[in-house]
């Protein structure tokens, strides 16, 4: 690893992390602001879910989910948190190696003394403590909501613990295929059209999954991997769904690495 190829690439997502960051606490404490309204209405709440036609409660991850409950409306809120998360690390894939590609000062990183696997894993580093930052500002700030707003009703704390340490491999999954789909293209122009279609079209998977209940959807969208709603009813994860996600996140690192030492870095010339 190259610390100051480190540095840089930190400080340069620095903005970005704090918007992040504050974009995920804002979800989770405005969100559930609202939870003791729903809770206090429990009979009304769940008469009124039985109202929407099962294929929409599907779509949305709430089938099943009771609202009136802290961890049945977090599940709720935090699928919208997964999809923040989702376009963060999408973007940092997309762009690890793209961006200066695009702006042709990659032929002169090359040309310091430091190897190409330097450079990637250096990157990689500085994504991942991007990352960690912004999942340690949704893990506080989830406890803040929680804490402040779950009034008089009791929630088991470790099933909040599960759902909230699946960020980490969730967010791994869109960095390693961001960066692998970055890698195998030409030249990526701008991150944010590819990261926006690997987030939506992985949650559009997920929804289409939910209501026609297609196993083969469930395989490769992560918002299955780590379904809130399945999280929250069974107190665990979906063990063989989060091996398969681990596995396609470490493929893809490891094919990142495998491109990233074969591919032809366009030069200012």
């Amino acid at each position: 690893m190259s610390a100051n190829i480190y540095l840089h690439e930190f400080r340069s997502r620095l903005k970005s992390v704090l918007n992040w960051s504050l974009a995920v606490a804002a979800v989770s404490l405005i969100y559930f602001s609202f939870f003791t309204m729903f809770a206090d209405q429990a009979a009304l709440m769940n008469q009124m879910m039985q109202n929407f036609p099962p294929e929409l409660l599907a779509a949305f991850g709430m089938q099943g989910l009771n609202l009136a409950t802290v961890l049945g409306y977090f599940g709720f809120v935090f699928l919208f948190i997964l999809l923040f998360l989702a376009i963060q690390a999408g973007n940092y894939g997309f762009g690890l190696v793209s961006i200066e590609e695009s702006e042709l000062t990659a032929d002169f990183l090359l040309t310091r003394p430091v190897s190409r696997v330097q450079v990637l894993t250096s990157k990689l580093l500085a994504a991942l403590t991007c990352l960690g930052i912004t999942d340690l500002v949704v893990w506080v700030s989830s406890f803040a909501a929680i804490t402040l707003f779950r009034g008089k009703y009791a929630y088991e704390a470790g099933t909040l613990i599960l759902l909230l340490l699946s960020v980490i491999p969730f967010q791994l999954f869109f960095l390693g295929v961001g960066l692998v789909v970055s890698l195998l293209v030409k030249r990526v122009r701008s991150v944010t059209p590819y990261s926006l279609g690997l987030a939506f079209g992985m949650y559009v998977l997920s929804a289409f999954s939910g209501v026609f209940g297609d196993v083969t959807l469930e395989l490769i969208t992560p918002f299955k991997h780590f379904d809130p709603n399945y999280i929250v009813q069974n107190g665990a994860y979906d063990t063989p769904l989060v091996l398969l996600n681990l596995a396609v996140s470490l493929i893809a690192l490891a094919a990142s690495y495998w491109l990233y030492l074969r591919r032809d870095i366009p030069s200012v010339s």
